[in-house]
């Protein structure tokens, strides 16, 4: 085939070959490519192709030739933000665990897009809905109550979606949730902490019920919640550890991350033991009253809907100062930076690690967010208040 500028010949399946006529210059304009092997030709725009032209030059003739490839991979490039969801990585703790009996390997759901678990079940919540018919961007305004992370992982989610979105938080919750909250345009309403997550909760439904087509997600009652990490998180685990998990150590909220994760672990192998972790002032998995405490994101005050008791094998209570205590640890022997209910998962499993019936065994937890989303919290109020008042030199 032939233009006024150049040949085109086949060379391979996937190449042609791009003869420009003597001392004519050849512009990207100037590359065509046969439309489905019929003699008629369409310019090749710039944005089809990520190939660099090889130029080559016949000295007894002094015709400059290229050869342009189609041949390009796979994009791997998510289509929106909610597609780069799940697949974290896990790795060892070394020095926080030194001398254990047992080997510790976390699930950093700290690296998720907006560095929570719960990125996985905002998602699932609202496309469930929606393939449900339910909701719909534009129509419906979504209701939620919080303790920050579900919150923040809808927000992002909302946003790329175009869904309005309002949440209920307790005011005991850091800065940094209120912040990213209304940064990803959520509105955001504070409840009484003395009530926890109950008084946020009750607000969310009043609130629901006086907006037209609202939806709230429910994530304590949702059975979206559990059944992502059933299909995804549990299955990670499972993989990454090539099936050789031989304890789950997972903090209760929802009880989302511990029912799926914990299912899908004993589908797989019936003797995994699942171990939940609740806050010493909280007790209530273990049959106590619930109380205030620091470990922002588990404890609830109540047993959840979606929580499958079935699946616990035991619970190991962690008090909130010994939480903090391992979150700084973790940063600082570990280069994690974590939040609270992260160094509590990790209080419980080094305990298992070190009894010794659990010798040669593999453990393994998920930590659920991000140290950053907990600068204002009293994890970091020490180093934070020397920040403040450092000087300069």
């Amino acid at each position: 085939s032939e233009t006024p500028q150049c040949r085109l010949w086949r060379i391979h399946a996937h190449s042609w070959l791009v003869v420009a006529r003597a001392h004519v210059p050849l512009a990207s304009s100037d590359v065509f490519v046969r439309n489905d092997m019929r003699a008629s030709l369409a310019p090749l725009r710039s944005t089809q192709t990520r190939n660099v032209p090889r130029r080559c030059r016949n000295g007894s003739t002094g015709v400059r030739c290229e050869a342009v490839s189609r041949a390009t991979k796979p994009m791997k490039v998510a289509g929106d933000v909610t597609e780069l969801i799940g697949k974290t990585p896990m790795v060892f703790l070394n020095k926080v665990c030194e001398g254990c009996g047992a080997q510790v390997a976390a699930k950093l759901e700290s690296m998720e897009p907006c560095n929570s678990v719960k990125d996985r079940i905002g998602k699932s919540m609202i496309e469930n809905a929606e393939k449900e018919g339910r909701i719909a961007p534009g129509r419906t305004t979504l209701v939620e109550p919080t303790s920050g992370n579900t919150g923040i992982g809808l927000a992002f989610i909302a946003a790329a979606k175009g869904y309005k979105l309002v949440l209920t938080m307790p005011a005991s919750m850091s800065m940094e949730r209120r912040v990213l909250l209304r940064a990803f345009g959520a509105e955001l309403v504070l409840t009484d902490p003395a009530k926890g997550m109950k008084g946020a909760v009750d607000k969310a439904e009043q609130i629901a019920a006086t907006i037209p087509d609202s939806f709230v997600l429910q994530q304590f009652e949702n059975p979206a919640n559990p059944k992502i990490h059933f299909e995804t998180t549990g299955p990670e685990i499972w993989e990454d550890t090539a099936g050789q998990v031989d304890i789950l150590v997972s903090g209760v909220g929802t009880g989302g991350t511990i029912t799926g994760c914990g299912s899908y672990l004993k589908s797989q192998n019936p003797n995994v033991k699942v171990i939940a972790v609740e806050p010493t002032e909280s007790p209530v998995l273990s049959g106590g009253k619930p109380g205030p405490h620091k470990i922002q994101g588990i404890g609830a005050g109540f047993i959840p809907g979606i929580l499958d008791t079935n699946v616990i094998d035991e619970v190991i209570q962690v008090s909130s100062p010994d939480a903090i205590s391992m979150a700084k640890d973790l940063a600082q022997k570990e280069g994690l930076l974590v939040g609270i209910s992260s160094g509590a998962a990790v209080v419980a499993a080094k305990e298992l690690a070190n009894r010794p019936e659990n010798k040669g065994k593999l453990i393994t937890l998920v930590i659920p967010s991000f140290g950053e989303r907990y600068l204002s919290s009293a994890l970091f109020s020490d180093i934070r208040e020397e920040a403040e008042n450092m000087t300069f030199e």
